[in-house]
């Protein structure tokens, strides 16, 4: 769940005192970007200035978003219609607010984490690196995505706000917005596959004038994704596999066109709902998943349950289940930072390769004999 803005009425200030000559024949599309696999956002780069259009920032978006990203060297020189777009950001950025813990990872991968100077729900995030920039009070604390300390967040003065909604309806972004700081919206939750997901860096890199180093990031991810992925598929005995757990007697778990299923798939296990339809997650009864995977060998992401008693003591139904009775369940919820925050949703998104090696481990342990999971461990 990271938002960079930039005081815009200063800016335009300085461009109407200044009224400086735009540039004849700004030539339009000179380079459109090409990602492999996420489909959430573009890049056009111009002449003078980047565009960065965000194509979905949530499920069934009305409308796409559209940014000029210009050098801080180029902004005094040209001048942009405003109304064209949907914020005007100068590069690379300086001062940074994110609002969920799933852009930490990409701004420590690109080494520009000092940038950060807020963020909503401080002891969410899990990095150790970010961490330390908390306790030296560099990163301010903001509140509650849904209800950010805009008071706070506009003395910052960032220069782009990077934000995400499930719907577009977000008071505390419209009001930044309304004080000429741009809001940028990320959709990286929105994509189909983990690597989609992962390619997100990308975004980060245009910001900060990086994306050759955010090119190599995630190469060097979808490299080793690959090469596991790979190593899997050799291995004929296939492990059924059970996901998730109830809540308020619905059963929730992956459906076979979530990227959760996709990593299930890549580590050649045998998802014992790999073939069903829909999006997202399934809601079923306790008794079809319990018809359908009473006797699976592992199950994985009991919710948010770090312990055998505790599992039993939500529901007795969930002892009658062979992975139970087996000891063979293991969850992400237990590997937290210092504070707290889950790992597993701050870098799960970013590093899918790990996500992957994860589940090979679990499901193939022989296959990779010296390597220690990353986010799952055995449910204790």
């Amino acid at each position: 769940m990271k938002k960079l803005f930039l005081l815009i009425v200063f800016i335009s200030f300085i461009s109407c005192e200044n009224k400086p000559k735009q540039p004849e024949n700004i030539k339009q599309d000179v380079v459109n970007s090409h990602f492999e696999y996420a489909k959430g956002f573009h890049i056009t780069t111009n002449e003078n200035f980047k565009i960065l259009t965000i194509k979905n920032p949530w499920p069934k978006a009305d409308k796409a978003y559209k940014y000029a990203l210009v050098h801080r060297n180029v902004l005094p020189t040209i001048t942009l219609n405003k109304d064209e777009f949907d914020g005007i950001i100068t590069i690379p950025i300086e001062r940074i607010v994110v609002t969920s813990t799933t852009h930490i990872p990409a701004l420590e991968l690109l080494n520009v984490e000092n940038t950060l100077i807020g963020f909503p729900g401080t002891d969410y995030i899990s990095s150790e690196k970010t961490r330390v920039l908390i306790e030296n009070d560099m990163i301010r604390e903001l509140g509650k995505n849904e209800g950010l300390n805009t008071e706070v967040l506009l003395d910052l003065k960032p220069d782009v706000v990077v934000g995400f909604g499930i719907d577009g309806n977000n008071k505390s972004l419209e009001t930044i917005k309304k004080s000429n700081i741009p809001v940028v919206y990320n959709g990286d939750w929105v994509e189909k596959s983990p690597l989609a997901k992962a390619e997100w860096i990308k975004f980060f890199g245009v910001l900060y004038n990086k994306e050759k180093e955010a090119d190599s990031v995630f190469k060097t991810i979808e490299n080793n994704y690959k090469e596991a992925k790979l190593l899997a598929a050799h291995v004929e005995e296939q492990p059924t596999v059970l996901c998730g757990a109830m809540h308020k007697d619905i059963w929730y778990l992956p459906s076979n066109t979530s990227p959760e299923a996709q990593l299930l798939k890549d580590a050649n296990v045998n998802y014992l709902w790999q073939d069903s339809d829909g999006n997202g997650s399934l809601a079923l009864s306790f008794e079809s998943v319990y018809n359908k995977a009473k006797d699976a060998d592992i199950w994985l992401s009991p919710s948010y349950y770090g312990t055998y008693e505790s599992l039993e003591k939500a529901s007795d139904h969930y002892t009658k289940f062979d992975a139970f009775k087996n000891k063979s369940i293991f969850t992400f919820s237990n590997t937290t930072g210092t504070t707290g925050g889950v790992t597993y949703y701050e870098l799960g998104i970013a590093r899918p390769d790990l996500v992957l090696k994860d589940l090979i481990k679990i499901c193939h342990p022989d296959l990779l004999p010296n390597y220690y999971t990353q986010f799952f461990k055995p449910l204790m």
